[in-house]
């Protein structure tokens, strides 16, 4: 099942969470707002379960873990609803700790009554919630709030009792708790006005968040997660955002999650106070060129579907999903991105993730495995031959040495640097002297033949390694400075990109899988100019950095020159995973 869950593994434990008595209050309380099922219970499989579990999970203190979560499913999949049902939960249900259970306690609510397990943790309703469901559009109230609406308006839906005897006013546009209760409200919001608005939040929905891909949407948002702080210690305010993959390079919200989730798995960031649930299908050799009359094909992305889908699949038809996805008129990279949930690259992309992924060693050990035969790769040893790319930069963008060696085209990065992705990248420098002493150690470590270093921002460094290397290395950057390779000379550089393309996608080198390395280059897109086709950051002032793509094509480009002079003594062995066997789709 392709899924991606980053939680806090340190602190995660499910058994500590107010799970429990969340999807009890939602299956006994609320019903689906929408759509041919509307009026029905809801009742949640494993998965869903599991996330809402995940969403009130505890430390042991009783303190939230999570103060955003990020549910990514395809279309179809009732992730409005998800948000909807919590939204319910926040406004009314016992949503907060209140301690520790002996065993036996009980929770009663609308003549309904929970009993406690002995050491679960039990629940209180929130003091005064504060309710946005916020919209795109002025005047929109979407999927989240209609469901909500639903629910306390219905003559049959349990929770209409709220409005009949409690006095909650159930309005199109808004939803007031009894001042006698203490009060509170539900409420959509637009971002006119969001950008006005105090805001004491308690709980948030940013449904969609694929689409806050415009400036009044991200002033939106900023405003709102900021106001969240202002009831922190006892409210423990949250917000979830439910979402569609996005598109790359909209900078939308939803892109700027997957960019801290990125940097959460690679450690790189002090705080993991976000929940990311994220789902999809893998066509994998289907959309690598299969032969469309495989008999095989259609099983495949019917297998994806439900990969994508999960408990959903239960109420969506893949024969309509199938039809859909072969239907000639719709295009085939938005079907893959709505119905599979999978990240679909842009149109100038250097390379594909699949491209990148194959010459991996997770996919090298499969496919060695599947044909029964024992992997030969080892990890870099010192003395061992290598090439090095290099480039730098001071502030904005990032600073990357990456290594490849010889023998067999692995690459690997020795140090990528680049800015934290909150308020300390206004500030921040690169630590010079670090790189330059791990620039050093590697140049001593290994017995480097050729090193190629983009100067700009980094001269006097450069400058320094050539005086003290240059004289080892056996390919030379220019004619007169061997380290010296300048990336805005187009001419040689698109040479050198079309080299390393051809490289990676004929499977004649090899990578770690390093998260922070394939982040870089999958942001590497393709750039025409007069000396042929270069790469570079989707538009300038992009967070999305790829220096360290740019450093490791110099590092192949280092190689292969070595290469045209010098026949290596472990020549590598490009691997095919479908077999020598496979039909082109046509």
């Amino acid at each position: 099942m392709p899924r991606r869950l980053i939680r806090n593994e340190r602190d995660h434990d499910r058994l500590r969470s107010l799970g429990g008595i969340a999807v009890w209050w939602i299956e006994t309380f609320v019903q689906h707002g929408r759509g041919d099922i509307a009026g029905q219970p809801i009742r949640y499989g494993d998965e869903y379960t599991g996330f809402i579990f995940d969403c009130y999970a505890l430390d042991k203190r009783g303190r939230r873990l999570y103060d955003s979560a990020f549910f990514s499913r395809p279309k179809g999949t009732d992730k409005s609803g998800v948000a909807a049902a919590l939204s319910m939960l926040e406004a009314f249900g016992p949503c907060r700790f209140a301690g520790w259970a002996k065993g036996g306690e009980t929770y009663t609510f609308l003549g309904q009554t929970y009993v406690y397990s002995a050491g679960e943790p039990m629940g209180r309703p929130v003091t005064q919630p504060i309710i946005r469901i916020l919209a795109t559009e002025e005047g929109q109230t979407g999927n989240v709030y209609d469901s909500i609406y639903f629910n306390l308006t219905h003559e049959d839906a349990p929770l209409h009792q709220l409005v009949k005897a409690y006095g909650v006013d159930a309005g199109k546009t808004r939803i007031l708790l009894p001042k006698a209760s203490g009060g509170g409200s539900i409420e959509p919001m637009s971002s006119g006005a969001a950008s006005k608005d105090g805001g004491l939040e308690t709980f948030v929905v940013f449904d969609e968040s694929h689409l806050y891909n415009v400036d009044r949407l991200k002033k939106m948002y900023g405003t709102v997660t900021r106001n969240l702080r202002k009831r922190k210690k006892l409210a423990e305010p949250w917000f979830i955002e439910t979402t569609t993959m996005y598109q790359p390079g909209e900078d939308s919200v939803a892109e700027d999650t997957y960019r801290l989730a990125d940097l959460i798995q690679e450690g790189r960031t002090r705080r993991k106070r976000l929940l990311f649930d994220h789902r999809w299908g893998e066509l994998g050799d289907a959309m690598q060129g299969e032969d469309e009359s495989d008999k095989d094909y259609e099983a495949r992305i019917a297998s994806a579907f439900a990969e994508a889908y999960g408990d959903a699949a239960e109420w969506n038809d893949v024969e309509d999903m199938l039809d859909a996805f072969f239907d000639p008129r719709n295009n085939e990279a938005e079907q893959r991105r709505y119905f599979l949930n999978a990240l679909v690259e842009a149109n100038n992309s250097w390379l594909k993730l699949a491209e990148w992924n194959k010459i991996g060693l997770r996919e090298r050990a499969k496919a060695a495995l599947k044909a029964g035969k024992k992997t030969t790769w080892h990890a870099p040893q010192a003395g061992e031959k290598i090439t090095l790319g290099f480039d730098g930069s001071r502030s904005d963008d990032a600073t990357a040495l990456v290594a490849c060696r010889v023998s067999d085209g692995y690459v690997w990065p020795i140090i990528i640097e680049e800015s934290p992705d909150d308020e300390e990248s206004k500030t921040w420098t690169v630590d010079q002297p670090k790189v330059d002493k791990r620039v050093r150690a590697t140049l001593k470590k290994f017995t480097v033949v050729g090193f190629f270093a983009d100067p700009p921002y980094w001269q006097d460094y450069v400058d320094a390694w050539d005086k003290d290397f240059g004289d080892q290395m056996k390919v030379r950057g220019t004619r007169d400075q061997g380290l010296h390779f300048y990336t805005s000379n187009h001419k040689a550089m698109a040479k050198a990109i079309e080299r390393a393309h051809t490289a990676i996608v004929t499977g004649t080198v090899a990578h770690g899988n390093d998260l922070q390395l394939t982040r870089h280059v999958m942001n590497a897109r393709r750039w025409e100019r007069n000396g042929g086709d270069v790469i570079g950051k989707e538009k300038r002032g992009s967070k999305n950095k790829m220096d360290a793509a740019m450093a490791m094509v110099l590092a192949l480009e280092a190689r292969a020159r070595y290469l045209a002079k010098e026949k290596p003594s472990e020549p590598f062995t490009p691997f095919n995973p479908r077999g020598s066997g496979s039909r082109r789709r046509r």
